[in-house]
């Protein structure tokens, strides 16, 4: 009995390694440093380390690049609009890119996104570069520009 005590306790313990939250997924990448401290800038890691779930379009480090210096400084500093912007990419529930269909869809933030599908997957006028990131608590999908509510 001891043994497989210890197994399924093994098993567990890799299971849970392998199943990283949005924000750790994010992190773990590499390419998502920008966005990453704009997370932590607005006090959102906390929500979306939680149980979700979260579609998360997650723009680069060189879609962020795209911002003029002084205007991403400014957005980092200002919480409110930060949170604004950074939930806009945050759509709730658990969106694969086989379920992704062309029309409008309502962010945590309140605004609607325009998805299309004509050409790849565009969301606003951000392409969507790479789908279907799992994990634990939602999917990412990585996305060439910082998208901006109305």
């Amino acid at each position: 009995m001891k043994k497989f005590a210890t197994v399924a306790v093994l098993s567990l313990a890799a299971l849970a390694a392998q199943a990283k939250d949005i924000v750790d997924t994010a992190v773990s990448a590499g390419q998502f440093k920008t966005l990453a401290t704009a997370l932590q800038a607005a006090g959102l890691v906390d929500t979306l380390k939680g149980p979700g779930p979260f579609t998360v379009f997650a723009p680069t480090d060189e879609a962020f690049a795209k911002i003029p210096k002084a205007d991403l400084e400014a957005l980092l500093k200002d919480k409110a609009k930060l949170t604004a912007v950074l939930t806009y990419h945050v759509v709730p529930g658990k969106v694969m890119s086989k379920d992704v269909a062309p029309g409008q869809v309502k962010t945590v933030q309140g605004s609607a996104l325009t998805v299309s599908t004509t050409g790849g997957v565009m969301v606003d006028k951000a392409r969507v570069t790479a789908a279907d990131i799992v994990a634990s608590n939602g999917v990412i999908h990585v996305i060439d520009s910082v998208v901006l509510p109305n």
